[in-house]
C-alpha cells in the first residue's frame, strides 16, 4: 500500500511593490484618522484649558496656560446659581428620556408587529412631523401652551419635549423591532402568551440596543435644547441650564473662563450617560450591518 505525500498549499508571496503600496495606504488612513480626531477634540481641549486660565490671558497667551486657576468654576457655581439650574435640566431631561423611550418602544413594536386599521396612514402622519423645522412650530406651540395654562411652566416644557421628540424615536424603534425575527413573536403567541407578554418578555430584551440608542440621542437632545426653553419660560428661576449659560455671552465682552467652566461642567452628564451605555449604543448602531 503506497501513500502519496500530502502537500500543504502555501500562500503566494506578495510582491514587494504591492506590500509597500498597502503599507502606504494604511499609513495614510491612520494619518487621516489622527488629523480628524485632533481637529474634533481640539475645541473641547481649548474649552477646558480656557476655563483654567485667568481672564486677561485668553487670547493673548499660549494655548496651554502659564498660570492655572479654578476661579471660573467657583464663580460659575455661585454667580450663575449653577446647582439649581443644573438640577432643573437634569429633572426635565430624565423625565423626557423615560417618557420618550417608553412610548417610542411601545409604538415601535406596535407599528412593526401588530396589524390595525389605519396603521400606515398614522405612521406616515407621525413621520411627516420630523420634516418640520423647529422654528415652524414655535409659535403654534407657544399659543397652545398659553391656551392650556402651561406657559412658563416646567410641565409644559417637558410635554413639548416629549411630543416633538417622539416621532423620530418611534421611527428608530420600529426599525429595530423589524430587524428581529418574526418567528419569535409567532412562537410566543402559539405558546399562549399575551401581546404585552410577547413585547415585555421576548422582544424588548432583544431590542435593548435600540432603546439604549434612543436614550443617548434623547438625553443629548433634551439636555442641549435652547430654543423652546428660552421661548416658553419667562421666569429666571425656572430656566434650565442652557439659557442660563447663554446669558454669560455679553454684547461687547464675554467672560470666557466663566463661560468655558460652565460648559465644561454642563457636559459631564452626557459623558456619564454615554460611558454607561456605550456598549449597547455601539451594538445598536451596528445591528443592521450584520443582518443577513
Amino acid at each position: 500500500m503506497s501513500s502519496e505525500p500530502t502537500t500543504v498549499p502555501t500562500a503566494a508571496p506578495v510582491p514587494a511593490g504591492a506590500a509597500r503600496r498597502r503599507a502606504a495606504r494604511r499609513a495614510t488612513g491612520y494619518l487621516t484618522l489622527v488629523l480628524v480626531s485632533a481637529a474634533s477634540v481640539f475645541p473641547l481641549v481649548w474649552m477646558v484649558l480656557t476655563s483654567l486660565r485667568p481672564r486677561n490671558t485668553v487670547f493673548g497667551g499660549s494655548v496651554i496656560p502659564e498660570e492655572w486657576t479654578l476661579r471660573a468654576y467657583g464663580e460659575a457655581w455661585t454667580s450663575l446659581d449653577f446647582p439649581r439650574h443644573f438640577g432643573i435640566s437634569l429633572a426635565i431631561t430624565v423625565v423626557t428620556v423615560l417618557a420618550v423611550t417608553a412610548l417610542a418602544t411601545l409604538a415601535g413594536y406596535a407599528f412593526a408587529h401588530l396589524e390595525f386599521r389605519g396603521k400606515q396612514a398614522i405612521y406616515v402622519v407621525l413621520l411627516s412631523t420630523i420634516m418640520l423645522p423647529v422654528t415652524a412650530v414655535v409659535i403654534p406651540l407657544f399659543l397652545e401652551l398659553d391656551a392650556l395654562g402651561l406657559l412658563d411652566s416646567l410641565t409644559g416644557l417637558t410635554l413639548v419635549y416629549v411630543g416633538t421628540s417622539l416621532p423620530f424615536a418611534m421611527f428608530l424603534m420600529r426599525v429595530f423591532f423589524e430587524t428581529l425575527p418574526r418567528e419569535l413573536v409567532q412562537a410566543a403567541r402559539v405558546d399562549g402568551a399575551g401581546e404585552f407578554a410577547v413585547f415585555w418578555r421576548v422582544m424588548l430584551p432583544l431590542a435593548a440596543p435600540g432603546a439604549a440608542t434612543v436614550v443617548i440621542f434623547q438625553f443629548m437632545t433634551t439636555w442641549n435644547e435652547f430654543l423652546f426653553a428660552q421661548t416658553f419660560l419667562q421666569t429666571t428661576s425656572h430656566l434650565p441650564l442652557q439659557p442660563v449659560l447663554f446669558s454669560v455671552v455679553g454684547q461687547h465682552s464675554t467672560d470666557w473662563p466663566l463661560l468655558c467652566a460652565s460648559l465644561t461642567m454642563s457636559i459631564l452628564p452626557i459623558i456619564v450617560v454615554y460611558a454607561r451605555m456605550q456598549r449597547r449604543f455601539v451594538a445598536g448602531m451596528t445591528l443592521g450591518a450584520v443582518k443577513n
